[in-house]
């Protein structure tokens, strides 16, 4: 009994630490997705479009559960996660925050041109 719940336990430790590597790989996929979602912010038509997709790259940078997260207008990061949780260095994550507040603020902001720079922005930031 006791070497089936050693053998269990340590078969689960070695699940969870070979799992973790693969979690925070997603980082940087979330990251390029964000900044292709950027661009299609920069070059749409109409302001609601450019609110879309500046969601999308909200959502790929914060994560679900991150602040201003809305699955409403879609999660192109889906099993991806958040760029944001997923980053280990300290100057990139205070980066990227950088840029999921400013985006929050180009979601926020009904003028057309000025929710482009925004995105245009975002897009130059996450490259």
């Amino acid at each position: 009994m006791n070497l089936t719940r050693t053998l269990f336990c340590a078969t689960a430790f070695v699940g969870m630490t070979a799992l973790a590597p693969v979690a925070f790989a997603d980082g940087p996929q979330a990251v390029g997705i964000a900044g292709n979602h950027a661009g299609l912010a920069a070059k749409a038509g109409a302001v609601e479009m450019v609110h879309t997709h500046l969601h999308h790259v909200l959502n790929c940078l914060v994560g679900p559960g991150g602040q201003g997260f809305d699955a409403a207008p879609g999660n192109p990061c889906g099993m991806a996660g958040g760029a944001i949780p997923q980053t280990a260095d300290a100057g990139m994550k205070t980066k990227l925050e950088g840029v999921a507040t400013a985006v929050r603020g180009g979601i926020a902001n009904n003028d057309l041109a000025a929710a482009q720079k925004v995105a245009t922005d975002a897009q130059t930031a996450l490259k």
